[in-house]
């Protein structure tokens, strides 16, 4: 489960980290005007890490961030730092681009490969779970292993609009705009209202 805070405001807002961090990626050139979508999240196992992908429409295509939410900066990942956030329920959050954050590369490779899906949100409001919401962006992986290979040492690079992630015995592929070519034995698969695409795959 992933709990929403439905009563914090949080500063900067989704929609303005995102405005403010395109401009300093070249794949993001041109894009125009943005329009949220929504987004899916996964579960951090050890319940320490918000990790979340936002969804945003951007004229004929539609823009895929991974990111997570730290409670404390993460060592050694400063070149994937967005930016910080003022939570009014959580306190300050360190917001990283996902692909550079191992949490998010674990929740990724395992949905893929074993054919797990998005996180169910609570609704937290007062201090309380008040209910469950439907997330507006649905994903799901393709696989059906019972267990994932070890990828312990990680390169990031990118290629275009696509982060890949690569370890010696895996390569999970994330694509920044949506629809992609996405290459890789198994996928994930993310509808929203209007639309489907595969945005990522790992094997």
């Amino acid at each position: 489960m992933a709990v929403i805070h439905v009563d914090s405001d949080i500063s900067p807002t989704k929609p303005e980290l995102v405005a403010a961090w395109l401009p300093t990626q070249p794949w993001a050139a041109g894009l125009g005007e943005l329009e949220q979508i929504g987004g899916y999240r996964f579960d951090d196992p050890d319940g320490e890490v918000g990790i979340e992908a936002l969804l945003f429409r951007a004229g004929e295509q539609v823009l895929h961030l991974p990111l997570t939410y730290r409670g404390a900066p993460l060592e050694g990942a400063d070149e994937f730092l967005i930016c910080t956030m003022s939570h009014t329920a959580l306190g300050d959050r360190w917001i990283y681009d996902g692909i550079g954050d191992r949490v998010a590369v674990d929740a990724y490779v395992t949905a893929i490969l074993t054919g797990g899906r998005q996180a169910d949100l609570e609704v937290e409001r007062d201090g309380r779970i008040v209910g469950v919401r439907e997330a507006a962006v649905q994903a799901s992986g393709s696989g059906r292993a019972s267990a994932v290979p070890d990828h312990a040492a990680l390169a990031v690079t990118s290629r275009g609009a696509l982060a890949i992630v690569e370890s010696a015995d895996l390569t999970l592929n994330i694509a920044r705009l949506l629809p992609a070519d996405v290459d890789g034995p198994e996928t994930l698969t993310v509808v929203w209202d209007g639309g489907r695409a595969v945005a990522a795959s790992a094997g």
